[in-house]
Formats: C-alpha cells, sequence, structure tokens
C-alpha cells in the first residue's frame, strides 16, 4: 500500500467523502487502490441516503401547504419532499 493510499483512506475515514479529482491526482496509487478507494466511496454515499416512502412525502406536503414558510416544521417537511424527488 502506498502512502497516498493511506492518506486517501484515512480522509475517507474521517469526512466519509472523496473526490475523483482527490483520487485521480493522487500518485502512485495502483489500480486496486483506486478501484478500493471508489468502491467505499461509494458505499459510504449510499448509506448516507434516506430512503422516503410515498406516504412521508404525501405528509410532507401536507405540511408544507399549512406551515409557515421558515418554520422548523416547513424545513424538515421541505427536505423530506426534496429528497422523494431526488430518489424518484
Amino acid at each position: 500500500m502506498s502512502e497516498n493510499f493511506d492518506k486517501l483512506k484515512t480522509k475517507l475515514a474521517e469526512t466519509g467523502t472523496l473526490t475523483d479529482d482527490e483520487i485521480s491526482a493522487a500518485t502512485g496509487l495502483t489500480d486496486e487502490e483506486k478501484i478500493w478507494l471508489n468502491a467505499e466511496r461509494y458505499a459510504k454515499q449510499r448509506d448516507k441516503q434516506e430512503v422516503i416512502t410515498l406516504d412521508q412525502y404525501v405528509a410532507a406536503n401536507k405540511v408544507l401547504d399549512t406551515a409557515t414558510e421558515g418554520s422548523p416544521e416547513y424545513t424538515e417537511a421541505l427536505r423530506i419532499a426534496e429528497a422523494y424527488e431526488k430518489q424518484a
């Protein structure tokens, strides 16, 4: 394992993110190391994604219709609605 691989692996563990540019810019990485870093990065992203059901989406839209814009309820409902629309 190369020094750059260890650095990127540590950064991924600490922050949960790496960019394509960071992986591409690292010198001395083997193809296997690049594949491992990308696989771990995508696994962490997938694990972070929240799955929103249709029922949650409908309930969130009802809150958006009735809650005051900027209120905590409105903000949370907006987050749920946007997350559902992204996954659809």
